[in-house]
């Protein structure tokens, strides 16, 4: 599961706009007594393709309009000064391997500089503020916009001339190295490479990508998630689990990855692999022609197809792959009695959001009926995000 960031508690979900952007400034200019470069990055959405990563397959992810914004400017020392807005803390700390800070928000910065160094970038101190509107537990990757934002500063600021895909590899190796999660490379690359109205295909095999035009408001649709506010703990290591099941079901069809494979390949040896691995392959297998269905779609215009290969995947996840959960399950049910287009669990699971593509007419009547049913089922609304697909890490004019 994505690790969340603690400074993100005390976020209020509201869009990146002037206000934060002037509250940045404001603490600069009362801790440092000067002005810096303000950068950005951004949290992202997953449209399609869930737990394809780890199986050499393919991610369809997008960059949203919610992330992380910090003012930053170079300081001639070999120190690094950090000012967490939203946790009103601050941080202080060298370059050096030794110099690990002790708060967690401060080693995702500190890792950051730590990887770029590893890779030959010469970089000083700087004194840093910066704030983030990415939702608490909603699984919009708030780590990798905040990685991302100070690998596009640094490398900005001092010409170091790193490519993007090396921009997002310096913040998934501060997550392996300096945050203890082992995660993959879509998060990092969402936020790096994000460009507004278009989605991205990712080859987790090859690392080829392309942009695909996503602007469901021209279509007459919103894309808007709804937050069940719910995360199970689950005794084990449930991804290990699922991993190791595709893995072993690879090695019987004689393949590093379940990558390629066909459901007739999957028949073939069913009565070679345990039920389980069986359900857990099925799944994999379909998302991958899941992912290049909608890309085939989205290409058309044809937002009903992607629609249907939403639920698709919503009820994969849920019967074969066992990570869904009841509440996530019963916000799918009320969007297709909605008359929602698609909806499905984003994310790896066992809590956290749904997706929904919804008709511009249907919307209001959807959000009311499932922040009441939700309610009297639950004790409490889903907290509801309307997202927008938009840039990835950039310098802010």
């Amino acid at each position: 599961m994505e690790e969340i960031p603690k400074y993100e508690k005390a976020n209020h979900y509201k869009s990146i706009n002037i206000t934060m952007k002037q509250k940045i400034a404001e603490k600069f200019r009362t801790l440092y007594q000067s002005e810096g470069d303000f950068f950005a990055s951004a949290g992202r959405i997953n449209l399609i393709g869930e737990h394809t990563d780890y199986n050499g397959g393919f991610v369809f992810p997008g960059a949203i309009d919610k992330g992380i914004i910090a003012e930053i400017k170079l300081n001639g020392t070999d120190k690094v000064h950090a000012f967490a807005l939203d946790l009103d803390e601050y941080c202080e700390f060298g370059l050096n391997e030794e110099d690990a800070p002790s708060q967690s928000w401060a080693r995702y910065i500190f890792g950051v500089c730590r990887e770029t160094i590893k890779r030959g970038g010469k970089i000083s101190g700087f004194n840093t503020v910066f704030a983030g509107d990415v939702p608490l537990g909603a699984g919009m990757s708030s780590s990798a916009a905040l990685e991302s934002t100070f690998a596009f500063a640094l490398n900005y600021l001092f010409d170091l001339g790193i490519d993007k895909f090396e921009l997002a590899r310096i913040g998934q190796s501060t997550e392996h190295n300096y945050c203890g999660v082992n995660c993959g490379i879509m998060d990092q690359f969402a936020s790096v490479f994000g460009k507004k109205g278009n989605l991205m295909r990712l080859d987790c095999r090859s690392m080829e990508f392309a942009y695909f035009p996503f602007n469901p408001e021209e279509h007459g649709y919103k894309l808007v998630l709804l937050n069940s506010c719910v995360k199970h703990e689950l005794v084990g290591s449930p991804y290990n689990d699922r991993r190791a099941s595709c893995e072993r079901v690879a090695k019987v069809l004689g393949q590093e990855f379940l990558r390629g494979a066909s459901m007739d390949q999957l028949e073939a040896i069913k009565d070679q692999i345990s039920d389980e691995d069986y359900l857990r392959a099925r799944y994999v297998i379909g998302e991958e022609r899941r992912v290049l269905d909608v890309c085939d779609a989205l290409e058309k215009g044809d937002y009903e197809t992607v629609g249907a290969r939403m639920y698709e995947t919503h009820w994969g996840m849920s019967k074969d792959y066992e990570v869904s959960c009841e509440e996530l399950d019963f916000l799918a049910e009320i969007a297709k009695d909605c008359g929602v287009t698609g909806s499905r669990i984003m994310g790896g699971g066992f809590g956290g959001c749904t997706i929904n593509l919804v008709k511009k007419e249907l919307y209001d009547a959807f959000i009311t009926k499932a922040k009441a049913a939700f309610a009297e089922k639950y004790g409490h609304e889903p907290i509801v995000i309307p997202v927008v697909i938009s840039d990835g890490a950039r310098k802010l004019d």
